[in-house]
């Protein structure tokens, strides 16, 4: 049965991101608005929906490492196996506005969890707890990131939308719709059987969070953006990798603890230099090697970087 939802649910997920790709697309060309903004927003929005829906509920049970495993694996996932496949498979044009704005945000958001996750090497306290003070702290950062997706929704490029596909606005809605729904669904099934899969193992709670449900929850991420990397709209890719990582941070993790108090245990400072760590690997080869493009090259490397933290995981487990 567990294998069934495996199966199942990946195959849900890439029905659904070819439609909400699609979709999205298709809205944005009609309202001028950039193919990087709908990637920030829309997309990005509804490819975390699995990663909010599994650490909101995992907080409501009091498995924290879960929760915050589940963002911090699902973030490192998206910055070194979704871009580093997106590239290996179609080398990435990064606008100058990403690197220098969305990317260093990513960076700031991965360094605000390093210092709320360390109240005993910053306050000498007895645990490291996200509070509920954190929670909300990280959510008014969502409300001014969102503030600046919207003050540049009709500023960027229009690069690739011939690619597009023209459809009346319903069409794009129902396929958006449905798309997402695939998503979110497929998300719940894929992480179900995996969950059971290394329960049955004996594998730990954070170990499982920061692979197997990360990894299930970014599936959407993974298959969105090398869909749009096929259409020849690398922009809605990248944006779509930035704006679930902030997504996951400011807003998924922020709700988790604002509703309840997060105590780590599972979750390591490794991994969380490695969260930020992946983010300034992607501004380095943005900006060097080769102006402004992420290579297949840099992307191989990417995807090795995330092989080779995966088998220390699975290593100490």
């Amino acid at each position: 049965m567990n294998i069934v939802l495996l199966i199942g649910g990946l195959l849900l997920i890439l029905v659904g991101a070819n439609a909400l790709t699609d979709g999205a697309a298709s809205i944005a060309k009609r309202f001028h608005i950039s193919s990087l903004v709908i990637g920030l927003t829309i997309v990005a929005f509804g490819t975390s929906a699995p990663e909010l829906t599994v650490s909101v509920v995992s907080a409501l049970k009091g498995s924290a490492d879960m929760a915050i495993g589940n963002v911090v694996g699902s973030n490192i996932f998206n910055t070194l196996m979704i871009v580093g496949c997106t590239a290996a498979i179609v080398p990435i044009s990064v606008t100058k506005g990403t690197l220098s704005k969305e990317i260093p945000l990513c960076i700031l958001a991965s360094v605000v969890l390093f210092i709320c996750a360390n109240d005993v090497l910053i306050n000498k306290a007895a645990t490291n707890t996200i509070s509920s003070s954190d929670g909300m702290l990280l959510l008014c950062f969502f409300l001014i990131f969102l503030g600046y997706t919207f003050a540049i929704a009709h500023n960027g490029s229009s690069e690739g939308e011939s690619e597009i596909k023209d459809m009346p606005v319903w069409k794009s809605v129902l396929f958006i719709a449905g798309g997402l729904a695939g998503l979110v669904y497929g998300g719940q099934f894929f992480v179900s059987g995996a969950s059971e899969i290394a329960r049955s193992l004996g594998i730990s709670e954070s170990i499982i969070g920061l692979t197997l449900v990360a990894g299930g929850t970014s599936l959407p991420e993974l298959a969105t953006s090398v869909v749009a990397a096929l259409k020849k709209n690398p922009e809605m890719a990248i944006g779509n990798v930035i704006g679930s990582n902030l997504f996951n941070i400011f807003f998924v993790l922020g709700c988790s603890a604002t509703i309840s108090p997060l105590n780590i245990q599972g979750i390591t400072n490794l991994d969380l230099g490695v969260l930020t760590g992946s983010c300034v690997l992607l501004y380095i080869f943005g900006w060097f090697f080769k102006k402004r493009t992420i290579t297949r090259i840099e992307g191989i490397v990417m995807i090795a970087c995330y092989i080779g933290y995966t088998a220390y995981l699975i290593s100490i487990a």
